[in-house]
């Protein structure tokens, strides 16, 4: 009897802990922003437009993953939405010209939201992340 009672108790502990899933896939919460762009010149002194920034990547990392999970594009009005996300932290980024530097000699940098869906069937607007293109 008390074989068969800790045989139960290590199954229910098994159980109960590999069913907590981390952030990623496989929920039904949905994570949305929009993308704006400034065009600008090379020396970053004259902006010549903005705008949505249509057909712009947008990537997601899931929890304290070091590289990205997904890539999506912004539609035509500069918005992307991430679906079927768990519950979990979040960092969207998109990446945005800069001046070059020593330090930064490609002029790129991330712009970067970190966010956190704290329960299921939520939706979180990040709002709007402003790119140099």
């Amino acid at each position: 009897m008390k074989r068969l009672f800790a045989i139960l108790i290590l199954t229910t502990l098994i159980a109960t802990t590999s069913c907590k899933k981390s952030a990623g896939q496989g929920g039904n919460s949905t994570i949305k922003g929009n993308v704006w762009g400034q065009n600008w010149n090379s020396s970053f002194t004259i902006m010549s437009g903005e705008g949505p920034a249509k057909d712009q990547d947008v990537y997601i990392i899931y929890g304290d993953e070091t590289s990205y999970g997904d890539k999506i594009s912004t539609s035509p009005d500069g918005s992307f939405t991430f679906q079927y996300l768990r519950p979990g932290k979040y960092k969207i980024y998109s990446y945005s010209k800069t001046l070059a530097t020593a330090t930064n000699p490609n002029g790129i940098i991330e712009v970067v939201v970190d966010t956190e869906i704290t329960k299921k069937k939520q939706t979180i607007d990040v709002g709007k992340l402003q790119v140099n293109i």
